[in-house]
């Protein structure tokens, strides 16, 4: 068996093995570690996973690459982020450890808006300028797939000059992007009280426009919130984007449950985000439907709240939970998804197993790149981590530093 390049002498190979789909339930503890593993790729993508002693043997690699005892890990996949923006809230951020709510923040004219004022007026060189060394301190941190919304433009042109920024941005990054078009992000302040003509715009002009792209996002998403859209009006975009070709996600129950997870499930939406105040009967729902749950962990940590997704109820209903972190200038700027592991398994009550399948194979499944990217089985793609440790426990356990001593995409180091 020939190969490009062979990696060996892991302490542990982290395949998180799911040919079948995503993990639920108790099969998100199940990695399927390899120790003493290697990892054989050929034409950038894994040609097989096994001990180091039997690749060694079978396989005639071009490169071989002493992993040194470190544990090889696919690369993260981050399915939830804010990305492309222009300036900060920082001002907003002390105003909130003095006491202002995020939604006292937003009816006074700050929040989305305030984002939104700053990213209308860049330039598209302005925004990839800002956005790029976010992107590059993703793929330090060990992410090798990311989801990008729109959402802070609001208008056609806007929304669709963020398209292009995430474009360009695709040209120069050797991971994957993967675009959605959040324009139902919140309700400009031109159309404060006249949210069904807000409604009527995303509807009959901006998805017809994002649509008719010549590589237009895979997803559409809405923000179904008390102070966004109602689940009426959510229904409604999801339904329109749906009959254009979009998959769908939806913002839901951030803050108050308005039923945005039961209609994800009816609509057949390939994730329901944040969750946090999900009710138990929407959550035995979601547990049992094809649409992955997406916790943000980092978000109500950024906004020094206590409740989080009930991630242990999904699971032990057999539902498959996924983790991303939301990094967004408002609630959490956030690129490191080894922190939201970190915190999944605290405040979320994962274990490090299951915070590694909800940061990879459900995390790819999550953005509709489940047979391609998640985990290291042969004929996916070769996004691979080496993690300065010597073994995955100490992902979630350890915070604050990076364990990343080296990534891969596509079998090349980057």
């Amino acid at each position: 068996m020939r190969a490009d390049l062979l990696l060996y002498n892991a302490a542990q190979v982290v395949t998180v093995a799911a040919p079948d789909g995503p993990k639920r339930g108790a099969a998100m503890r199940d990695l399927g570690l390899i120790p003493d593993g290697a990892v054989a790729i050929s034409d950038g993508r894994v040609l097989a996973v096994g001990p180091s002693a039997g690749l060694r043997r079978q396989v005639r690699a071009t490169h071989t690459l002493d992993a040194g005892g470190r544990v090889i890990l696919p690369g993260f996949v981050d399915p939830h982020t804010h990305l492309v923006w222009a300036g900060d809230r920082a001002d907003e951020f002390e105003r909130r450890v003095g006491g202002a709510t995020y939604m006292e923040i937003m009816a006074a004219g700050g929040g989305i808006m305030s984002t939104v004022r700053r990213t209308r007026a860049a330039t598209v060189e302005e925004l990839l300028a800002q956005t790029r060394p976010r992107l590059e301190r993703l793929l330090a941190h060990g992410t090798t797939t990311v989801e990008i919304k729109t959402g802070y433009g609001l208008d056609t042109q806007n929304e669709l000059k963020q398209l292009e920024v995430i474009r360009r941005l695709q040209a120069g990054f050797p991971g994957t992007l993967v675009p959605t078009f959040l324009g139902a992000h919140a309700i400009p302040a031109e159309y404060q009280g006249r949210a069904e003509e807000y409604v009527d715009l995303v509807v009959e002009e901006m998805l017809p426009a994002v649509a008719a792209l010549e590589a237009p996002p895979r997803f559409c998403d809405v923000f179904c919130e008390e102070g966004a859209f109602s689940l009426e009006q959510s229904r409604r975009i999801l339904e329109a984007a749906r009959a254009l070709g979009f998959h769908l996600k939806i913002h839901a129950d951030e803050f108050r449950p308005l039923g945005g997870t039961r209609l994800a499930v009816e609509l057949g939406a390939t994730s329901a985000d944040h969750l946090v105040c999900t009710p138990p009967d929407e959550i035995e729902l979601l547990a049992r439907s094809d649409t992955i749950a997406v916790a943000l962990p980092g978000t109500p940590f950024g906004l020094g709240q206590h409740n989080y997704s009930p991630a242990r109820a999904l699971i032990e209903a057999g539902g498959a939970v996924a983790l991303a972190t939301d990094c967004n200038p408002g609630t959490c700027w956030c690129e490191s998804l080894q922190l939201i592991i970190a915190l999944a398994c605290r405040y979320l009550r994962l274990t490090p197993a299951e915070a590694i399948s909800a940061a990879t194979i459900n995390a790819a499944h999550a953005v509709g790149l489940g047979a391609e990217v998640g985990s290291l089985e042969p004929g996916k793609r070769a996004d691979l981590l080496l993690l300065d440790v010597p073994s995955y426990q100490q992902v979630g356990y350890r915070f604050g530093t990076n364990l990343v001593a080296g990534v891969l995409v596509g079998g090349r180091p980057i």
